[in-house]
C-alpha cells in the first residue's frame, strides 16, 4: 500500500480503534457502576454533612465540601481543557476523510438541517412535558434564593434581534482571530474554522496535507489520553459533587427535586423513543438491535458526561457494528458531537418552565417559542463537556427574566442528569450518521463514489443500513 494514502483514510482506522479500544477499558472496569456508586454515597454523606444532621458547624461542612468537590474540580477543568483541540483535530480529520468538497458540502447541508430541525422537536418535548407534569409546583423560590452563586449567564438577550442585526451576527460567528476563539471557548466559531480548514485541507495533495493530518492525528490521540486519565478521577468527582450540593440544599429540597428530575428523564426517554422510530420507520432497522449495537458508545458517555470524549467509541460502534461508511461517520459524529445536543436542549426547556414554576413567572407563548429560538442556537454551539449546560441555561433564563438564582437548585441533581442527556445525546449522533448515510447513498451517490476511503467496503456496510 502507498504510504502517502495514509492520511488521506483520515480518522486513521487503526488510530481511532485504539482510542476506542483504551475507553472500552472503562466498561469493563464497570466505570458507569463506580459513578453511580459514588453519586449515591456523596449523596449519603451529604446529609451527614448538611444542616438537617446537626453533626458539623455550618463553616466547617462548608469547608469540607469544598475539599470533597477539588477532585471534580480537576476532573471538570481537564475535561473542558481538551475539548477545544479534541473538537478541532476530529472535524478536520473527519472531512478530510471524504476527500470531495462538493459531497462535504451536499452533506453538510443535509446534517445541517436535520440538527436543527431535531433540535428543535426535542425542546419542545422537554417544555411540552413539563407544561403538562408542572414539576415547579413543588418547590417555593424563597428555598433557593439564599443558596451558592448560579453560574451567570449573559443579562443582554432579551429580545430577537433585529432585522438589521442578522447580517453583522451571521458574519460574527465567522472568527477573526481562531486562536481568540479557541481560547475563548466560543465553539461556533471553532467549529466554523475547523469546517474551512478541513475543506482547504480537501484541496492539497496527499503528500501535502501528510504532515498536518499525522499532527491532527498525535494531537486527537494526546487528547483522548488525557480523557483516560480523567476517568480515574470520575467516581470521586461525582462524589464530591454529589456530597457538596446535598450539603447544601438539604435532604427535603433533594426530594422535592424528585418531580423535576423524573419529568427531564421521561422527556429523555420519549426522545429517545422517537430515534428508535426513525431507526424502525426510516433506516428499516430493528431499534433494540440498534440499542445494543450502541451499547459501549451509550455507557462511555454515561460515565464521562461528554459526548466529545465518547467520539472514538461513537466512530468506532458507527464503523463497525452500524455499518455507516467511513467517509460519513469520521463526518457526522465530530460534527454531531458539537453541534447536535439535542439532549441538552431538551433538557434546557424542562429546566426552564420548572424554575419559571418555581418562581410564579408565568411564561407566554412568545417568551417560549424565545426559549426554543435561544436553545436551539445555543445546543449548536456548546461545548460538549459535563456542566456547561448550566452555564448556557442560565443565559436562557436572563431571557425571559427567570431568576438565575434558581440555577444554584438545578445543580445539585444535574450530575444524573448530565449522563442522561449525553448518552442521548450521543445516540443522536448515531441515528443521525445512519440517516445521513442513508440520505448520501439515495442522493449523492455519484458523489460518495470514493473507494478505500478510510479503508473500508462500502458494500456490507450498506446490508447493515437498509433492509433486506
Amino acid at each position: 500500500m502507498d504510504r502517502r494514502k495514509g492520511p488521506s483514510k483520515v480518522g486513521h482506522p487503526p488510530h481511532i480503534k485504539r482510542l476506542s479500544l483504551q475507553l472500552q477499558s472503562l466498561i469493563r472496569g464497570r466505570m458507569w457502576l463506580k459513578v453511580l456508586m459514588g453519586m449515591a454515597l456523596g449523596t449519603a454523606f451529604g446529609i451527614v454533612l448538611g444542616p438537617a444532621a446537626g453533626l458539623f458547624d455550618p463553616r466547617i461542612a462548608t469547608t469540607l465540601g469544598e475539599w470533597l468537590s477539588l477532585p471534580g474540580y480537576i476532573f471538570l477543568g481537564l475535561l473542558q481543557m481538551i475539548v477545544v483541540p479534541l473538537v478541532l483535530a476530529s472535524i478536520i480529520l473527519g472531512i478530510a476523510a471524504n476527500r470531495d468538497v462538493e459531497m462535504v458540502k451536499k452533506l453538510g447541508v443535509l446534517a445541517g438541517l436535520y440538527f436543527v430541525a431535531t433540535t428543535a422537536v426535542a425542546i419542545a418535548i422537554g417544555i411540552a412535558v413539563a407544561l403538562l407534569i408542572n414539576p415547579g409546583r413543588h418547590i417555593q423560590g424563597e428555598e433557593v434564593i439564599l443558596l451558592a452563586a448560579a453560574p451567570q449567564g449573559s443579562q443582554e438577550i432579551s429580545d430577537l434581534p433585529e432585522l438589521f442585526e442578522i447580517p453583522r451576527i451571521i458574519g460574527g460567528l465567522f472568527p477573526t482571530n481562531p486562536l481568540e476563539a479557541m481560547a475563548s471557548g466560543q465553539m461556533l466559531q471553532v467549529v466554523l474554522f475547523s469546517v474551512i480548514v478541513g475543506i482547504a485541507v480537501l484541496t492539497l495533495s496527499p503528500r501535502s496535507s501528510a504532515p498536518f493530518m499525522d499532527l491532527l492525528g498525535s494531537l486527537q490521540e494526546i487528547c483522548m489520553t488525557v480523557v483516560r486519565w480523567s476517568m480515574h478521577l470520575a467516581p470521586l468527582a461525582v462524589f464530591g459533587l454529589m456530597a457538596k450540593f446535598t450539603a447544601q440544599l438539604g435532604l427535603e429540597t433533594l426530594l422535592g427535586m424528585g418531580v423535576y428530575v423524573m419529568a427531564v428523564l421521561f422527556g429523555l426517554l420519549l426522545l429517545l423513543v422517537l430515534y428508535l422510530i426513525i431507526i424502525l420507520a426510516y433506516l428499516r432497522r430493528d431499534p433494540l438491535q440498534f440499542l445494543a449495537d450502541a451499547k459501549d458508545a451509550l455507557l462511555i458517555a454515561f460515565s464521562t458526561s461528554s459526548s466529545a470524549a465518547t467520539m472514538p467509541v461513537s466512530i468506532r460502534v458507527a464503523e463497525e457494528k452500524l455499518g455507516i461508511r467511513p467517509a460519513v461517520g469520521q463526518f457526522i459524529i465530530p460534527l454531531g458531537a458539537t453541534i447536535n445536543m439535542n439532549g441538552t436542549a431538551l433538557y434546557q426547556g424542562v429546566a426552564t418552565v420548572f424554575l419559571a414554576q418555581v418562581f410564579g413567572v408565568d411564561l407566554t407563548m412568545g417568551q417560549l417559542l424565545l426559549v426554543m429560538i435561544i436553545a436551539v442556537g445555543a445546543s449548536i454551539g456548546t461545548p460538549a463537556t459535563p456542566g456547561v449546560g448550566i452555564v448556557i441555561l442560565a443565559t436562557i433564563l436572563a431571557s425571559v427574566g427567570v431568576p438565575a438564582e434558581g440555577v444554584a437548585l438545578i445543580i445539585g441533581v444535574d450530575r444524573i442528569l448530565d449522563m442522561s442527556r449525553t448518552s442521548v445525546n450521543v445516540a443522536g449522533d448515531l441515528v443521525a450518521s445512519a440517516v445521513m448515510d442513508k440520505l448520501a447513498r439515495g442522493r449523492l451517490e455519484t458523489l460518495l463514489d470514493i473507494e478505500g476511503v478510510g479503508g473500508a467496503d462500502p458494500a456490507p456496510a450498506e446490508s447493515k443500513i437498509t433492509s433486506q
